[in-house]
């Protein structure tokens, strides 16, 4: 496989792993430091197989680490880079915001119009 196809798959994988409103939830959470698989159940509400799914696809894709203490399992966020990836995101999501806001406007003037 080439360079440049192994570097597309990698943020492919990084950027679906984000792509779920539960996992950024989870990394949201996360943010907070290190946390157990059952402090994120209940802050989720979620069944424990669909959280653990969640949280392995987030480790599989390099932005959890896990380490195991005693029967507790911990995840905690592996690069705080993620938080300024979100950051840019969220920068992306405002200007798409403000462009419909704008345009909505200009609908509701030409609406006055007629």
């Amino acid at each position: 496989m080439s360079k440049m196809k192994e570097l597309l798959e990698c943020r492919a994988d990084v950027l679906k792993a984000l792509s779920d409103p539960v996992r950024l939830k989870i990394v949201v959470f996360l943010k907070g430091g290190e946390r157990c698989v059952c402090e994120v159940i209940p802050m989720l509400g979620r069944s424990q197989s669909t959280t653990s799914k969640n949280l392995d696809i987030l480790y599989r894709a390099g932005i959890l680490d896990r380490r195991v203490d005693g029967k507790r399992t911990l995840y905690k966020i592996r690069n705080p880079k993620v938080f300024d990836l979100l950051r840019e995101v969220d920068a992306v999501a405002l200007d798409q915001l403000s462009s419909f806001s704008k345009t909505a406007r200009i609908l509701k003037e030409s609406l006055k119009g007629e």
